[in-house]
């Protein structure tokens, strides 16, 4: 692997951790499969493509990104909180209609921002190339969501989801409103997918509406892998261990993707078949560990 796929993948490994994140919140925290994210990432993107061709300043571009990807999640939550719809079914539904909501945003399935400003300049002004510049931006998003999550997460209301997450009967018995923090959860998760893929698009320079397809994929193999060499017995380790899993998920595409073994090479249409075998890998270490061990 050289030394730019490098750098690519850690750069692409920091933009995604906010989108593992997300996922992270609601896999593992409330325990609700969602779909969402495939459809909340290029949201992000849209939304904040959008509001810089029209002047608004990038880091305020984020925020709105934020905003509506918050939005997303929450009538995923309501669907199936409050119209009692199958959490996966519920979160299809939204997915599907945030493809046709993503177009009507940008006008067109896609959007350049060649020639505007981004999140990136500051740094660009500073001499930083690109590929140093959003790795450490990037990664600088990434530590501060962490530590805000893992400030959230040890409040009385972050306490009271994850109590929702792992048994809802039991909290519902204190007098919380279980429906509420799900409907919140979900869309506090979107709203991180959707940040990261208004960063993605801004480090890009487009925003396309096909950019989301196979990120809950992407997004549970990392959660996997990091949980797998990281450990998960505390929260602050489970978030850790989710963003570290973004890079070394980025990486291990990366450097599937540079090997060749014989006359067989692998390209980049068998990136789904190697996104499989990493998970299966991931799911079964422990077990195998264990046998060891033993």
């Amino acid at each position: 692997m050289t030394t730019y796929a490098f750098l690519g993948a850690l750069e692409q490994g920091c933009a995604y951790g906010l989108m593992v994140l997300g996922v992270y919140l609601t896999f593992r925290v409330l325990d609700f499969p969602d779909l969402t994210v495939d459809g909340s990432l290029p949201m992000g993107a849209a939304v904040s493509a959008v509001a810089i061709t029209n002047g608004v300043d990038p880091f305020v571009a984020l925020f709105i990104a934020m905003g509506g990807g918050f939005i997303a999640g929450a009538v995923t939550g309501f669907l199936n909180t409050k119209l009692k719809i199958l959490h996966l079914l519920a979160s299809i539904l939204t997915m599907i209609a945030l493809y046709s909501i993503n177009i009507r945003i940008m006008g067109r399935p896609n959007m350049t921002l060649l020639g505007q400003d981004t999140v990136l300049t500051p740094l660009l002004n500073l001499g930083l190339t690109p590929s140093v510049a959003a790795p450490v931006l990037f990664s600088g998003f990434c530590i501060l969501v962490v530590i805000l999550l893992i400030w959230f997460l040890h409040t009385e209301f972050g306490l009271a989801m994850l109590a929702t997450g792992d048994n809802r009967q039991m909290i519902t018995s204190q007098g919380v409103n279980t429906d509420f923090m799900i409907i919140f959860g979900v869309g506090l998760s979107n709203a991180l997918v959707a940040l990261s893929g208004a960063l993605i698009a801004q480090n890009q320079g487009a925003a396309d509406v096909n950019m989301g397809v196979g990120t809950i994929v992407a997004g549970l193999a990392s959660v996997i892998i990091g949980e797998t060499l990281v450990g998960c017995r505390t929260i602050t380790r489970a978030l850790i261990a989710a963003f570290i899993g973004s890079i070394l998920y980025r990486l291990a595409i990366a450097f599937a993707l540079s090997a060749k073994l014989g006359a067989f090479r692998v390209t980049p249409s068998d990136l789904n078949l190697i996104t499989a075998i990493l998970v299966v890998a991931a799911l079964t270490a422990p077990k195998l560990k264990q046998r060891w061990a033993r």
